[in-house]
């Protein structure tokens, strides 16, 4: 049986990118990173991996794969957009949000979509 081995995004600048997720997800690099790859687990123990590779490929403005990173509730969920943004992370003007919205689209510093969601959202 097959199981997700690691998440893989691709990035420009590995060392800026490693920097944003290691603060924004609590993990660090399973050992020392290289200028094109790093490995990223839990600080904590148990979890996905997240892999940065560097890419040349352009980001995508609506990425078939993409992370969803949980909040508690909407106020989790807003301080946690804040405190991402504040790491780097930047809003994005997202044209495909439904009505009533469970989820925020950020970009970390490369670009790359990510959503935050409210999972006490009704």
């Amino acid at each position: 049986m097959l199981t997700i081995g690691s998440i893989v995004l691709g990035v420009t600048d590995v060392a800026r990118a490693t920097a944003f997720w290691t603060r924004a997800l609590g993990y660090v690099p399973r050992e020392e990173p290289e200028d094109d790859w790093v490995v990223l687990v839990p600080a904590a123990g148990s979890g996905p991996r997240l892999s940065l590779g560097h890419s040349e490929t352009p980001v995508q403005p609506h990425p078939r794969v993409h992370l969803d990173l949980y909040a508690g509730d909407a106020a989790d969920q807003a301080a946690e957009v804040e405190r991402l943004v504040s790491l780097g992370a930047r809003r994005v003007d997202w044209d495909r949000y439904p009505p009533d919205a469970d989820f925020v689209v950020l970009a970390d510093p490369d670009g790359n979509r990510f959503c935050v969601i409210d999972t006490a959202h009704g």
